[in-house]
């Protein structure tokens, strides 16, 4: 989907699921920055997803100069997300092992997940920085359901291994004190309202 306004600096399929069923269409710029190399920090993981926010945004906005020149759309929408267990970041996965250790890590206990959004106007170079946070409780999981989840490589780019979404529809013991969608990466109850007031900007 595409649309004169907005470009979606991320490659998350998550991320893009929740515009477009909001009827927000976007063109989609991937950054080439690794958050997963980034030093992680566990003191303030608001600022930290902030932080990896506008780099991402930032370098998006250079690709768009060299792909749109000074026209294409005006906002670039960019976002990152971690977890946090108990003070210690949680970041990617990087093989199937390390997704499965983080996963079993959560098992009985909860962990919060911090989503920083980055919104910058292309025009003007005026940004909106914020980030939001939810708690995810997850139960006792079951040897099967796991193995199911390593096997399909679902925990491939994921902050914790998992989708919250996909492993509530797989039958997860997981419940989410927050909005879901800040797990999954992008909370539109924020989004939509900065997009809609920048649009009548």
């Amino acid at each position: 989907m595409h649309d004169s306004h907005l470009i979606l600096a991320s490659g998350s399929p998550r991320r893009a699921q929740i515009l477009a069923a909001a009827g927000i269409g976007f063109t989609v710029l991937v950054p080439s920055i690794d958050d997963a190399d980034a030093p992680a920090d566990g003191s303030d993981p608001g600022r930290y997803v902030m932080s990896l926010a506008w780099f991402k945004a930032r370098q998006v906005l250079v690709e768009a100069i060299a792909r749109f020149g000074s026209g294409g759309p005006r906002w670039v929408l960019a976002a990152d997300t971690m977890c946090v267990r108990e003070g210690e970041v949680i970041g990617k996965p990087a093989d199937c092992e390390s997704a499965e250790r983080m996963i079993r890590s959560f098992e009985s206990r909860s962990h919060d997940v911090v989503t920083g959004v980055c919104l910058v106007d292309r025009s003007s170079g005026a940004r909106s920085i914020f980030a939001d946070s939810a708690r995810v409780s997850l139960g006792t999981l079951s040897p099967e359901a796991l193995a199911r989840h390593l096997g399909t490589g679902a925990w491939r780019g994921k902050a914790g291994g998992y989708n919250y979404s996909d492993c509530v529809a797989a039958g997860w013991p997981l419940g989410c004190d927050g909005d879901p969608e800040t797990v999954m990466g992008l909370p539109s109850r924020l989004v939509l309202p900065l997009l809609a007031k920048e649009r009548g900007a």
